[in-house]
């Protein structure tokens, strides 16, 4: 049986629904986050692609073509990173499975601690930067794209902040671990701005939603 990591962007969605659901910690919800993240992305490319090439939206054809490009870009991010956060813990795992007998061993454990607490909310943080980026996104989306594909404009906000929410949690809780008090104040200062930013965008783009029905 092979220890290979399963790359869930090549297997059938229920292999990793299976695995989110399983008796193991990763895909956890760091990874779903992304997930919800690239669904909401995607999403946004839907309303580019059901506006482009369309006589009666010609006026934003280069805006859509501007946005289904940087939609694609987050998605793709969001992929990797939804299979970067199922090993992102796998360096805090190991570390403290190292010997501890000497006052040697004491501290090389607790360095590699310390650097692997560090992967493990960079890569949530990272999420909650691309995922705002798709609340960005769709707000654009929402007020120019074909107006039949507007709930899908919003959906793709919603999902956007879901995953900012959802991985600035996983960011917290290795920040509660992690002695780099530098570290932990500038990460902390990151994700309150990203969370705001989040909000807004979702409520701005829930409104703009509403008002083209």
């Amino acid at each position: 049986m092979s220890d290979a990591p399963t790359i869930y962007c090549t297997e059938p969605l229920q292999v990793y629904l299976d695995d989110a659901a399983a008796d193991k910690p990763a895909p956890g919800g760091g990874s779903v986050s992304a997930c919800a993240g690239a669904l909401g992305a995607a999403l946004v490319a839907m309303v580019c692609n059901l506006t482009l090439g369309r006589e009666k939206f010609a006026a934003v054809e280069t805006e859509m073509t501007t946005l289904v490009a940087a939609s694609a870009a987050a998605r793709g991010r969001l992929e990797q990173l939804l299979q970067e956060d199922t090993t992102a813990y796998n360096g805090v795992i190991t570390a403290y499975k190292m010997p501890k007998e000497s006052a040697e061993e004491q501290a090389a454990r607790s360095q590699a601690i310390q650097d692997g607490l560090i992967i493990a909310a960079d890569v949530p943080l990272e999420i909650c930067r691309v995922a705002v980026e798709v609340c960005r996104l769709s707000k654009v989306a929402a007020g120019l794209g074909n107006p039949h594909a507007v709930t899908d404009a919003g959906i793709g906000a919603i999902l956007g902040e879901a995953a900012v929410v959802g991985a600035a949690l996983n960011v917290r809780i290795n920040l509660g671990s992690i002695k780099d008090q530098a570290y932990v104040t500038k990460a902390t200062a990151e994700i309150d701005e990203i969370l705001a930013e989040a909000a807004a965008l979702r409520a701005e783009t829930y409104a703009i939603t509403l008002s083209r029905l």
